[in-house]
């Protein structure tokens, strides 16, 4: 017997999905070995058949965090759109979050190359708006793409993965970010003509 009106059913199927997602979003954040999809349950609240309605497998609940993790990203660049000199701070932020997601990135890894194209398409899109008002302001190189920003996205992941030591992952990487974002972003002791001052 199935207890609950339609809608009270519907809620309580978008609540334990809702939930599922932030758990398997912290889960995947750990970077740490061990069964994934018991531990996304117990930390969701929820039974391993509850799970498996909802995601039947590790694709299925991968494919739904990274979207999840996408639209999160996509409303934080967002929300600062219209501030140019904020480019900076909002692009270490999304490199930061990737480099926390490593498992997960590892995971998308194993969708065949259209699909990984098509996800790393939404987060270079969401970024083209602010990269060309930064640009416009001189805060950025003018001959910077947002096609450019998949080679540093793929540069700092790499670095990320160097080495199976989390701790040391994450600090090779943020020098990584550091160095990339210096490439990235033009010196005010530089005029912009790119000559030393005399």
């Amino acid at each position: 017997m199935i207890y609950g009106t339609p809608a009270a059913r519907r809620r309580d199927a978008q609540r334990n999905r809702a939930a599922i997602l932030e758990a398997a979003s912290e889960v995947l954040a750990r970077d740490e070995p061990g069964p994934l999809m018991p531990e996304i349950a117990r930390r969701a609240g929820v039974g391993q058949a509850t799970l498996y309605r909802h995601f039947p497998d590790r694709t299925a609940l991968t494919v739904a965090v990274l979207g999840h993790q996408l639209e999160l990203l996509e409303n934080r660049i967002a929300t600062h759109a219209t501030e140019p000199a904020g480019f900076r701070h909002q692009l270490r932020e999304v490199l930061h979050s990737l480099i926390g997601m490593r498992r997960l990135v590892r995971l998308a890894r194993r969708f065949d190359t259209a699909t990984q194209e098509r996800y790393m398409r939404r987060l270079v899109t969401a970024f083209a708006g602010p990269l060309r008002r930064a640009r416009d302001h001189g805060h950025v190189r003018a001959d910077l793409t947002p096609e450019d920003l998949v080679l540093l996205f793929t540069m700092v992941q790499s670095v990320s993965e160097a080495t199976a030591d989390v701790a040391d992952a994450r600090a090779a990487a943020d020098r990584a970010v550091d160095l990339v974002l210096d490439g990235v972003f033009r010196s005010a002791q530089v005029p912009a003509g790119g000559a030393d001052p005399a």
